[in-house]
């Protein structure tokens, strides 16, 4: 008896803890940080990368429209993300983000794959 209520206990201090959970990506205050500090230079009206493709990302509203080609952001699927695939530098060296400038860490990439996965949502 004495096993299973430390087991309960165990389990219920996990939980509380928030352990073996995920937090949710915040657009606004995760994803939106980094885009504006490796992206937001040449993707804005006016700016290289936007001249190109017509991708911005000067807001969500501008991030989830895409480029003139459409969407780069697949909601529920990173895999399905082409921003994902741009960022993680497995599409054709020319296209490849951000350009001219080393890849991205691995955290941030990682983060923008959360928020994906999430749903990719405007929070």
């Amino acid at each position: 008896m004495l096993r299973k209520t430390v087991t309960v206990a165990v389990l219920a201090a996990l939980l509380a803890l928030g352990v073996g959970c995920t937090r949710e990506i915040s657009f606004k205050q995760d994803v939106f940080p980094i885009l504006t500090e490796n992206c937001l230079s040449c993707h804005k009206p006016g700016g290289e990368g936007y001249t190109a493709s017509g991708f911005s990302v000067e807001s969500y509203e501008s991030v989830m429209k895409g480029t003139k080609l459409g969407p780069v952001v697949t909601a529920g699927s990173h895999v399905g993300s082409t921003l994902v695939l741009l960022i993680e530098r497995k599409g054709h060296p020319s296209i490849n983000m951000p350009k001219d400038k080393p890849p991205l860490p691995e955290g941030k990439i990682d983060t923008i794959r959360k928020w994906i996965d999430q749903g990719a949502k405007n929070n």
